[in-house]
């Protein structure tokens, strides 16, 4: 929970940078408030990040996104917010070298994972999805969504987060959540043993406090029925 905290609290910084502290008027702060709710990150833990970010103290935060290769050709994409590049990119190629995988250089592996923009909304009563896409496929939603529940998973083009987050908001649905993520064009099937050394790198990069989120092109496990 604390990590999850700090990475939050990382967003809200970069977001006030970017936009200001005024919610209103900034829809990528807006975005990132929704997501600490979710969360459960207190309000006024919310407050206090937001609070700092305008201090003349705050570190200046830098998104960069490390490629490379774990073992058995797994496509590794990390994504982090640091104020400290030659302190993260060491600590990722050592987590690379470590467990027999290979930093590669920046854009690299990018070709190989569909980067999206991802919202989850609250449904509305009697609420048609399919009218619901048709009205977002001129903003690049994808035809299919994810349903459970009352919630609806929506998947959209990278550029058009803001267009249909704009839309959302002035339709009147609540956003639950709303985040990138980036989609493997293909996987790869790994035996259980194989699957485990990639997780365990996983989880070494999710340890950095800099890490935002990591994604690879393995094949995710089947659930059991």
């Amino acid at each position: 929970m604390a990590r999850t905290f700090t990475r939050i609290g990382k967003q809200i910084a970069i977001a006030v940078k970017a936009g200001g502290p005024d919610a209103e008027n900034n829809p990528h702060l807006r975005a990132v408030i929704a997501n600490a709710k979710r969360e459960n990150m207190p309000k006024d833990n919310v407050e206090r990040a937001i609070k700092n970010a305008m201090g003349k103290d705050q570190k200046d935060y830098k998104e960069m996104v490390y490629e490379g290769y774990g073992p058995f050709g797994i496509a590794v994409l990390v994504e982090t917010a640091t104020d400290n590049t030659t302190r993260t990119v060491a600590n990722v190629r050592s987590i690379f070298n470590k467990l027999g995988g290979t930093l590669g250089t920046s854009g690299s592996l990018d070709f190989m994972f569909s980067h999206k923009s991802v919202f989850t909304i609250a449904k509305k009563e009697g609420m048609s999805v399919e009218d619901l896409i048709l009205e977002l496929i001129e903003f690049g939603v994808d035809e299919d969504v994810d349903e459970d529940g009352d919630e609806i998973t929506l998947y959209g083009e990278f550029q058009s987060f803001n267009l249909i987050q704009t839309y959302l908001e002035e339709n009147g649905y609540e956003i639950k959540s709303s985040e990138f993520t980036r989609i493997p064009t293909d996987e790869k099937e790994l035996t259980p043993e194989q699957r485990a050394t990639i997780e365990k790198m996983i989880d070494r990069f999710e340890d950095d406090e800099d890490v935002q989120n990591v994604y690879t092109n393995m094949k995710p496990e089947l659930e059991e029925e």
